[in-house]
């Protein structure tokens, strides 16, 4: 049997040994995360980073304890969020005094709320892409005494052969457009051009190492280079511009799968990250690392439809993105169960095949891995941190928190 086997009974054995000494057992599904390998996969976003620091992407999380105890590692600085009102409460909560919206916000609530508060000003920065983003801001307040900060969220995609290659975020790819916006913002009264993200999601979300596909892998890491060779040219270029336009205080770029190429680029100040330190599914098969998976849930069998299968309760936590086999959720321990091809994972049930289904018996618990990191804690009001055999802590998700960002 291989260690990979070994260690995934092992977590079964043990994760089992934790909800089990519980007072009272938790209703499914059980959220759970491996504090060693969280805290292991901190440490390892820091070596691959660099000199450089890493800003934790909480859409990956979206749990407050794990934010604050990845900000607790050396090495980490500042939070990349994915709302506005998210942000706001992360700052009205103490959990962050430096947080940066990864997305633009048209929630005119939010707004008003950031330009009414010169304390929250001053904490978060706002992503834009399009002057009518900066309108919005300003149809909020009826002053513009509190200055807000603002990024500029540039396509780091890869064009080839006429060809879009990557995610498509922002109208802003050509130097000239980019310095074109940059002057909006610094001519405008009340804001101030303080960064830049370029998300090589092409790059940092791909995974390039998969067993059963070696020829599209070569493809992919092939297309990964040359994306990050064009990308360190435009952004050297985009930065030298912008010198003239404004002094900027951060350049964000990357993300999880990315952190090395990311990092030696010059013109990046700090990394991305965070499904780095849960590793989900998409994240197995990745040249640049060595996957640590830290986040799971736990179903337990309801039906045994034959001797050789077993049914657990719900399933269904399809990740979002391109649909395929890929954004299905993951049977981990024990090792060796399989989704059916007919049924899959299912809203309130889910029949599984392979050796250790015979072995299952009603109310056993099966571990799965979600495909991709923080959506597996919107289905969850409490997370069940995890070390060893025991549950050091059960603390709220997101929507354990009331909040839905």
């Amino acid at each position: 049997m291989s260690d990979h086997f070994v260690d995934r009974n092992r977590l079964w054995s043990r994760f089992n040994a934790a909800i089990d000494a519980l007072p009272e057992p938790p209703a499914t599904p059980i959220a759970v995360v491996d504090l060693d390998a969280f805290d292991a996969n901190a440490d390892d976003l820091v070596r691959r980073a660099g000199s450089k620091p890493v800003r934790v992407a909480s859409k990956s999380l979206r749990v407050p304890a794990l934010i604050e105890r990845a900000l607790a590692h050396d090495g980490f600085a500042g939070v990349l969020a994915f709302t506005l009102a998210e942000a706001l409460w992360l700052h009205e909560t103490g959990v962050s005094d430096d947080i940066v919206v990864a997305y633009p916000t048209v929630d005119l609530a939010a707004l008003a709320r950031l330009t009414a508060s010169p304390s929250a000003a001053a904490a978060i920065t706002l992503m834009v892409d399009d002057p009518a983003h900066l309108d919005l801001v300003d149809s909020t307040r009826a002053s513009r005494a509190v200055p807000v900060r603002i990024a500029l969220d540039l396509d780091a995609g890869l064009r080839l052969g006429g060809q879009h290659i990557g995610p498509k975020r922002s109208p802003l790819f050509d130097t000239g457009d980019v310095v074109a916006m940059a002057r909006k913002v610094v001519e405008r009264d009340g804001f101030r051009l303080v960064g830049v993200m370029t998300y090589e999601g092409q790059v940092a979300g791909v995974q390039d190492d998969v067993p059963d596909q070696r020829t599209k892998s070569l493809l992919v890491r092939r297309l990964k280079q040359a994306s990050m060779a064009q990308l360190e040219v435009r952004r050297r270029e985009i930065a030298d511009a912008l010198g003239e336009v404004a002094e900027l205080e951060f350049w964000n770029g990357g993300g999880s799968g990315s952190v090395e190429a990311t990092a030696a680029d010059g013109a990046v100040t700090e990394i991305a990250a965070g499904s780095g330190l849960l590793v989900p599914g998409i994240f197995d098969h990745y040249a640049s690392f060595v996957p640590r998976p830290a986040a799971f849930f736990g179903l337990r069998v309801t039906r045994k439809p034959t001797p050789t299968m077993a049914t657990v309760h719900g399933g269904g936590l399809i990740a979002s993105g391109a649909t395929g086999e890929d954004r299905s959720p993951i049977p981990w321990a024990p090792p060796g169960l399989h989704l059916t091809g007919l049924e899959g994972a299912g809203e309130v049930q889910t029949p599984l095949t392979g050796h250790p289904a015979a072995l299952l018996a009603i109310g056993d618990l099966v571990w799965f891995r979600h495909a991709k990191s923080g959506e597996l804690f919107e289905h969850v009001r409490d997370v069940h941190l995890v070390r060893g055999e025991t549950v050091t802590d059960v603390v709220p998700s997101y929507r354990g928190c009331d909040r839905a960002f």
